[in-house]
């Protein structure tokens, strides 16, 4: 099996400044980190790297550093950071963008901004302009904000989204399950409506403190099936947010190797006891999407 992992962030506090980083996770997770947490039995693997929110007016300073340890960390592709809804100097950062040729997308991390901030009109321009520049976007939001995302696609219908996390549903733990809410799953389905949206099965583990148990999760990626269909389906693994987890307080943050590989493995079990095309799911759908060469 081939794998692009299509949502691998890195980072360097020596190199770049991030205000969120907390515990284990306030540390160097770059190439050398990312050898020793490798996915074992695949033919090849690949990454997609999604900013990872560094200072804003290190933006671009985020890609040329992705780029200098691209080819060692496997990074074939760059989503940037970018704000849309400072159009003028988003034009001009796009500008920027568009001299290094590793970059396919943008995001504008949206879980953190007030709800309906993707419907506001220059949030929507910006969204157009990166639509009109082949960009794709990556739209990441917690479950209650999804309807923004559909509003953004319905707005712009050129514009190719692709959803973070499934939305980043509440699941609860391996001790306490959650099942899907019905509000996600109308959610989900209303903007997989839209055929320019794709959805990355990626982010469950960090919902879940880290935890990875099959029943608690795959009914969440079985709505996202059903939703999307194995066409717009793609693997990531969200590391190493995802290989992280917290004992009380957000300092208490520990990283551990090997929760890549086991999410990898874990979907892949999913995907293949449902008759899903794994190809698509752990390689092409990615491809086709970002563009990648």
């Amino acid at each position: 099996m081939r794998v692009v992992d299509s949502h691998l962030h890195l980072w360097d506090p020596d190199v770049l400044a991030y205000d969120w980083l907390q515990g284990e996770l306030d540390g160097t997770f770059a190439a050398e980190a990312l050898r020793e947490d490798q996915i074992e039995d695949v033919e090849q693997q690949v990454a997609v790297f999604v900013q990872a929110d560094p200072l804003p007016k290190q933006a671009l300073a985020e890609v040329r550093w992705v780029e200098s340890i691209a080819r060692e960390a496997g990074v074939v592709a760059i989503v940037a950071g970018a704000r849309l809804d400072r159009v003028r100097k988003l034009r001009k950062h796009l500008d920027a963008l568009a001299e290094h040729e590793l970059v396919v997308g943008v995001r504008h991390l949206l879980q953190g901004e007030g709800d309906g901030f993707a419907r506001r009109p220059a949030f929507i321009e910006g969204a157009r302009e990166l639509a009109a520049r082949g960009l794709t976007f990556d739209a990441c939001v917690r479950a209650h904000q999804i309807p923004d995302v559909t509003a953004l696609a319905e707005a712009v219908p050129g514009l190719r989204i692709v959803l973070d996390h499934l939305g980043k549903p509440a699941i609860g733990t391996r001790e306490q399950p959650l099942a899907p809410s019905a509000e996600w799953i109308r959610d989900l389905r209303a903007l997989a409506a839209n055929p320019q949206v794709s959805v990355k099965l990626s982010g469950l583990p960090a919902e879940s403190q880290g935890q990875i148990d099959e029943e608690q999760m795959e009914p969440f990626l079985d709505v996202a099936a059903e939703a999307f269909g194995e066409n717009r389906l793609m693997w990531g693994s969200d590391w190493p947010v995802s290989s992280s987890t917290h004992d009380g307080s957000p300092e208490d943050t520990y990283y551990w190797s090997g929760n890549r590989d086991d999410w990898c493995h874990t979907v892949r079990n999913w995907a293949e006891a449902r008759g899903l095309d794994t190809e698509k799911l752990f390689w092409s759908n990615a491809v086709r999407f970002y563009g990648i060469r």
